[in-house]
C-alpha cells in the first residue's frame, strides 16, 4: 500500500471514528468539497503542505495521518 493510500484511508477513517462529514472536514481545512473528493480518490495529490489543515480539521496529532495499521 502506498504512502498516499495510507494517509486516505486514516482520512476516511477519522471521519467516520469522529461522525464527521467529508465536506465539513473539507470546508474547515480550506478546500473545497470537490477538491478534498478529489484527494480522497486520487484525482488529485494530496500535497505535504495540506498535512496541518487536514489533521487540525480532523482534530488529530498531524502523525495520526500517517500511522500504518496497528501502529
Amino acid at each position: 500500500m502506498s504512502n498516499n493510500q495510507i494517509i486516505i484511508n486514516n482520512i476516511r477513517r477519522l471521519i467516520r471514528l469522529k461522525g464527521l462529514k467529508q465536506c465539513a472536514v473539507a470546508e474547515k481545512a480550506g478546500f473545497s468539497p470537490n477538491a478534498f473528493s478529489a484527494m480522497l480518490t486520487e484525482r488529485k495529490a494530496i500535497m505535504a503542505e495540506y498535512m496541518p489543515d487536514i489533521a487540525s480539521a480532523l482534530g488529530v496529532p498531524v502523525n495520526e495521518l500517517y500511522k500504518k495499521g496497528d501502529d
